[in-house]
């Protein structure tokens, strides 16, 4: 694997990984503890209408893709916002109407089609120099507006109804979280895929919130345990020449069953 690591688009994975793992950290805490991984998912799924979108259209694939993303993304903040009746129901029609719009613009596409499986499936020994760029600006980003808004989240994620009361900006902030979620699915596509995307966003968070005692707390854990998960798995991919985003997943969920297991094991054994 050293050796490996000389090898530029190695290099390029790595950083990947690194940047993915704080990205995920800190805006899955935000999904988790707000209970919208049902609305992540939407998102994520979803977005692939943006990406056939871009293709039928000859556009860049990147920009094109976030602006149909964050517009999907911000039509499901505000059904859920509403509270309207079969939000869930309307929240899965979007997410499968955005899988088969972008479907169906691939298939009109004339000539070349795209390899889909690098956008479903994620291959993060291909990620380009530009979503790299695009990676930094938005940590940098998550990091100054979870500072920024940090107790307004923390309020939003324990009492809604409380932190209105209290005067904190809990539509902006539902907003500017669902709008974060959008951005960071769509630039961590080529890590995990649009497929996969949804656990990279959860699994960390999940476990991390067990153990901590405070939000932020559990970002700084989730970020730690992302690291560990997609470093673990692009050493498997590599090692055993396998899809990297199935592989970082794969680690992921490993890792959430047996702490599960363990769970059952002690309570049992407690009680």
């Amino acid at each position: 694997m050293f050796e490996a690591l000389s090898l530029p688009f190695m290099q390029h994975a790595l950083l990947a990984a690194l940047l993915a793992a704080v990205c995920c950290g800190v805006v899955g805490t935000l999904v988790v503890a707000n209970r919208m991984v049902f609305l992540a998912g939407g998102i994520a799924h979803a977005a692939y209408g943006g990406v056939g979108l871009a293709y039928f259209l000859a556009l860049p694939v990147l920009p094109v893709t976030v602006a149909f993303t964050v517009g999907a993304a911000l039509v499901m903040a505000a059904i859920t916002l509403r509270r309207v009746e079969d939000t869930d129901t309307v929240i899965g029609v979007l997410w499968a109407s955005g899988m088969a719009l972008g479907i169906i613009l691939l298939d009109l596409c004339p000539g070349y089609k795209p390899d889909l499986m690098s956008y479903l499936f994620g291959s993060i020994i291909t990620v380009p120099v530009g979503d790299l760029v695009a990676l930094v600006v938005l940590n940098v980003a998550l990091v100054a507006a979870t500072l920024r808004y940090y107790n307004g989240f923390v309020a939003m994620a324990f009492d809604r109804e409380f932190a209105a009361v209290r005067g904190a900006p809990v539509t902006m902030l539902h907003y500017l979280l669902t709008a974060l979620a959008a951005i960071s699915v769509v630039l961590l596509i080529r890590v995990a895929g649009l497929i996969l995307i949804i656990a990279l966003l959860t699994v960390a968070p999940s476990l991390a919130m067990r153990r901590a005692g405070s939000l932020g707390r559990a970002m700084v854990g989730a970020t730690v345990l992302n690291v560990v998960f997609c470093l673990t798995g692009l050493w498997l991919a590599y090692r055993f020449d396998l899809t990297s985003g199935a592989a970082i997943i794969a680690v992921a969920a490993s890792v959430f069953f047996l702490s599960l297991g363990r769970g059952v094991v002690c309570r049992r054994r407690g009680a």
